[in-house]
């Protein structure tokens, strides 16, 4: 599987899909930002882009993952967990390709 979600993240995800009031997953992606050069995204979807430059993760009951097939390379291992750590709570993402992130861990880079 290319992107991974724990128990608690899927739980989560659906958990706010309901507050939302519609939905069906999540869409995971990168963008160009931060000291170290790039950045998770995350929003919620209501189904999968009509082109073909998406793909589907399959096999999460009732929650979509959805994400640009260019962003492949950097996502495949990608861990996504839920955490709550003192009065913050939130996603938290893990993945074997970064070599390094910056000093307020918004952003990361990758191995080259």
């Amino acid at each position: 599987m290319i992107i991974d979600l724990t128990p608690k993240a899927v739980t989560q995800v659906k958990k706010n899909l309901q507050r939302r009031g519609h939905g069906h997953g999540i869409k995971i992606g990168i963008k160009t930002t931060g000291c170290s050069g790039m950045a998770y995204t995350l929003e919620y979807v209501d189904g999968i882009p009509a082109d073909n430059n998406y793909y589907n993760i399959e096999g999460y009951e009732d929650c979509m993952i959805v994400s640009e097939k260019q962003h492949e390379f950097i996502l495949k291992g990608l861990m996504i967990d839920y955490v709550r750590k003192g009065l913050n709570e939130g996603f938290e993402f893990t993945n074997t390709n970064e070599s390094d992130r910056c000093g307020c861990g918004e952003s990361f880079r990758i191995k080259s």
